[in-house]
């Protein structure tokens, strides 16, 4: 059974830290490309950031900078280290795991981030 769990999630002042983890079981990690995607209250979901089973790395424009996405295929987990929070962050994460060539792709539960003073 394939399961991502999330955590890290909390809420934070503007311009503070936070560091959000995803393990994943029942998957062959290394051969996923992993991501992290957050939806708002009243939006659609929006991909924040993904990493390739080689290591390569999107952002979006509006987190380029200010998160870094890496993974510990030993550990068969995915990061998301996010500084320098501001309120438009808010939004429920959710980790996201996609294998093109067997046409797998799984979620977490989501953990939420809130960033309010």
């Amino acid at each position: 059974q394939v399961q991502l769990v999330e955590s890290g999630g909390g809420l934070v002042q503007p311009g503070e830290s936070l560091k959000l983890s995803c393990a994943a079981t029942g998957i062959t990690f290394d051969r996923y490309a992993m991501g992290w995607y957050r939806q708002a209250p009243g939006k659609q979901r929006e991909m924040v950031t993904t990493i390739t089973s080689g290591g390569s790395t999107n952002y979006a424009t509006s987190v380029k900078g200010r998160f870094t996405i890496s993974r510990d295929n030993a550990k068969k987990t995915v990061y998301l280290q996010m500084n320098n929070l501001k309120p438009e962050d808010t939004a429920v994460y959710y980790c996201h795991a996609e294998r093109v060539a067997v046409q797998r792709d799984y979620w977490g539960q989501g953990t939420q981030v809130t960033v309010s003073s």
